[in-house]
C-alpha cells in the first residue's frame, strides 16, 4: 500500500513539475531581454528619442529660405522640404523638394523625401514612383527604409477595399503560433523571392525599416505602431517581444480616433499577453491592465522629457544662440526610458498565486484525500476474496 500511494504522489510531482517547465517558457520574455533584441524600440514607442520642437522647424524653414536666398545647395533644400513636412505643411515640402529636384536633378534624396510626402499627402501610387527612383539610385540607403515603406504601402493597399485607410489593417491578432499581420506579408514576399529561407532576418529588415521611418517620419503614427507592433511578434516564440508590441498596439489605440479601432487595438495588445507571466517567480498570468499602467509612466517619463527639449529650444530661440549647435551639445547622446525594466508586479503584489514547492504540496494532499480511501477500499476487496 505505501508502495503504491509513493508511486501516485511521484506522479503527480512529475505532473506538476511538467506544468511547472510549461508556464516558465512564460517568463522568458521580461522587458529587459526584448529591450535587449531591440534598442530604441521603446523609446521610439513612446517619443523619447532625439527630435525637435515645432518651434525649432519654424525657425529652421525662415533660417533655410534665408540662406537659400544667398547661396542655395541641394541639403538646404532637403532641410527646408522636411521641416515645412514636421510642421504638417506637406504640400509646402512636396514644392520645396520639387524645385530643389529642378536645380539638381537625379538625387537619391529627392526622391526618397518626395515619395514620403506623398505618401503623407494620401498619394501612394505617386510616391511608389519617386521611391522606385529612389531605390534604382541607391538600393541599400538608410539601411533600406525606403525599400521597406514602399513594401508597408503595398500592403495597406492589399488590405484596403477603397482609397481611405480603414484602421486596424488586419483584423487577426497575434497568436503566438506564427508571423501575424506586416510581418505574415513581409514573410510570404521572402519566401517568393527566397524560397522559404532567412523568414527570421526579413522580419528583421522589416523591424529595422519601420523603427528607421518612426525616428525620421512620424513616430505616433498608429500605421507604423501596428507594423511595428505586427513585427515585433512575428519573429519567433523564443526571440520574438510581446511585451513591447502590446505597448505599441495600445500607442496605436492612443492615436487613433476611431472608437472601433482603439478596441481593436487594445485587444491585440490583449492577445500578446497570453503567454506572458507576471514574474520570473509566478506563473499568473500579466493583465493588460497591470501593463498598460507601467506603459503609461513610461509615456508620461517621455512626454516630460520632451517638454523639457521644448523648453530648451525655445530659450535658446528666445536668446539667439545657434539652437542646432546648442541641441548637439546639450543632447549629445540619445535618452532612454528609465523606467522598469521588468514588465509586471512583484510576486508580493499578486492576490493569489502558487509556487512549484505548494503545488507540490497540493499534490500530496489531493493524493492522501483522493489515494488513501482507494487503497483501503482496494485492500477490503483483497480480504474478502481470500476469504471467499
Amino acid at each position: 500500500m505505501f508502495r503504491l500511494l509513493v508511486t501516485i504522489a511521484v506522479f503527480w510531482v512529475g505532473v506538476v513539475t511538467g506544468i511547472s517547465g510549461v508556464a516558465c517558457l512564460w517568463d522568458r520574455d521580461t522587458l529587459a531581454m526584448e529591450r535587449q533584441r531591440f534598442p530604441t524600440a521603446l523609446e521610439l514607442i513612446t517619443g523619447k528619442f532625439l527630435r525637435h520642437s515645432e518651434e525649432f522647424y519654424r525657425w529652421r524653414i525662415t533660417d533655410r529660405n534665408e540662406r537659400i536666398a544667398l547661396e542655395p545647395s541641394a541639403d538646404l533644400y532637403d532641410d527646408l522640404a522636411v521641416a515645412y513636412e514636421k510642421i504638417g505643411a506637406t504640400e509646402a515640402a512636396i514644392r520645396s523638394i520639387k524645385k530643389k529636384g529642378e536645380l539638381y536633378p537625379g538625387l537619391y534624396s529627392t526622391h526618397a523625401n518626395l515619395g514620403t510626402f506623398y505618401f503623407h499627402s494620401g498619394e501612394y501610387e505617386l510616391g511608389l514612383v519617386e521611391i522606385d527612383k529612389a531605390l534604382a539610385i541607391n538600393p541599400e540607403a538608410h539601411f533600406g527604409r525606403e525599400r521597406y515603406q514602399k513594401l508597408l504601402v503595398e500592403y495597406i493597399a492589399a488590405q484596403q477595399d477603397g482609397e481611405e485607410i480603414v484602421l486596424p489593417l488586419a483584423n487577426a491578432g497575434p497568436s503566438g503560433t506564427g508571423p501575424v499581420g506586416f510581418g505574415a506579408f513581409l514573410v510570404e514576399k521572402n519566401r517568393e523571392t527566397t524560397g522559404g529561407t532567412d523568414d527570421a532576418d526579413a522580419v528583421d529588415a522589416g523591424l529595422s525599416g519601420v523603427l528607421g521611418m518612426m525616428k525620421f517620419g512620424n513616430f505616433d503614427s498608429p500605421v507604423l505602431l501596428e507594423a511595428l507592433a505586427d513585427l515585433l511578434v512575428s519573429r519567433g516564440f523564443d526571440s520574438d517581444a510581446k511585451r513591447l508590441a502590446a505597448r505599441a498596439y495600445l500607442k496605436a489605440s492612443y492615436e487613433t480616433e476611431s472608437k472601433v479601432a482603439e478596441t481593436a487595438y487594445r485587444k491585440k495588445a490583449e492577445q500578446c499577453l497570453q503567454f506572458q507571466a507576471k514574474t520570473s517567480r509566478t506563473h499568473t498570468r500579466l493583465s493588460l491592465g497591470e501593463l498598460e499602467k507601467q506603459f503609461r509612466s513610461e509615456v508620461n517619463e517621455a512626454a516630460l522629457w520632451y517638454e523639457g527639449v521644448v523648453a530648451k529650444e525655445k530659450t535658446w530661440l528666445k536668446e539667439g544662440v545657434d539652437v542646432e549647435k546648442a541641441f548637439e551639445r546639450e543632447f549629445y547622446s540619445p535618452p532612454v526610458v528609465a523606467g522598469p525594466v521588468v514588465a509586471g508586479l512583484r510576486a508580493s503584489d499578486s492576490n493569489f498565486e502558487l509556487s512549484v514547492p505548494s503545488v507540490v504540496f497540493a499534490a500530496f494532499v489531493c493524493t492522501a484525500i483522493c489515494g488513501v480511501p482507494f487503497l483501503l477500499l482496494r485492500q477490503k476487496n483483497k480480504r474478502k476474496a481470500a476469504t471467499g
